[in-house]
């Protein structure tokens, strides 16, 4: 394994956002949001650049106050709420090294999951080279709401199971799953440009812990990690002292 400086990072991080307004910059005890994903990618030394792909001023403003590039901002037909991010990850990568030259591997690390760190990135970057993978995305285990339990209920109340043969079973003998999250992907740049997506045959994941791994998507995502850090912090300083 070579010392990562092949790899580009992208923080995608648009300015729009509805269910959670302004979210990417919203203060977060004490930081814009995004700073958290900024200061983790640094702290993990493996990137020789750490871009932010963004449609706002305010956004690029504060991503190169914490030590980010922002060489371009975003076109509008990449910031709507239909374009699939793996194809702004790619458009970096493709402006940053137009002649495939540069980098050996890309990781995509989105802005709205604050909580996983620089040990995280490294973590997955170690298993990323050592299973040799073209693409590799996180993963948090399902917990106590057990998925393969999951049904669907009709307008009249009426339910329908997704897995009707593993009602009846006991949980602990059943198989885990596992969902994925956007804190980290990689991939290999020449399969990104071939493939145009992460999700492809052979993909593999690493697991992080749920806590580590959320996705604000709503309000209630952004109390529960709120809630997540103080506790964290709480812990950290209940060891110093």
């Amino acid at each position: 394994m070579n010392n990562g400086l092949d790899c580009l990072a992208v923080i995608p991080a648009r300015g729009a956002s509805k269910r959670v307004p302004g979210k990417n910059i919203k203060n977060l005890l004490g930081k814009p949001a995004i700073a958290y994903t900024l200061e983790a990618a640094i702290e993990s030394g493996l990137f020789a650049r750490i871009v932010v792909s963004t449609d706002s001023e305010s956004i690029a403003e504060i991503a190169l106050r914490y030590d980010a590039e922002v060489p371009f901002l975003r076109a509008s037909e990449l910031a709507d709420d239909h374009t699939p991010v793996s194809l702004v990850t790619l458009d970096v990568l493709e402006r940053l090294d137009p002649d495939a030259n540069k980098y050996f591997c890309v990781a995509q690390l989105m802005a709205n999951c604050p909580l996983r760190t620089a040990a995280d990135i490294r973590a997955s970057y170690q298993q990323f080279r050592e299973t040799d993978s073209e693409s590799q995305i996180s993963l948090t285990r399902f917990g106590w709401q057990n998925p393969w339990w999951a049904v669907q209920r009709a307008d009249d109340f009426t339910l329908e199971s997704l897995f009707e043969t593993k009602m009846t079973a006991r949980s602990q003998d059943l198989p885990s799953l596992f969902c994925p999250t956007g804190a980290i992907w990689w991939a290999q740049t020449r399969a990104l440009r071939r493939e145009g997506t992460f999700h492809f045959f052979g993909r593999t994941g690493w697991e992080i812990p749920w806590m580590r791994g959320i996705d604000i998507d709503t309000e209630d995502d952004w109390q529960m990690a709120e809630v997540l850090m103080r506790l964290g912090e709480e812990v950290k300083t209940s060891h110093v002292g």
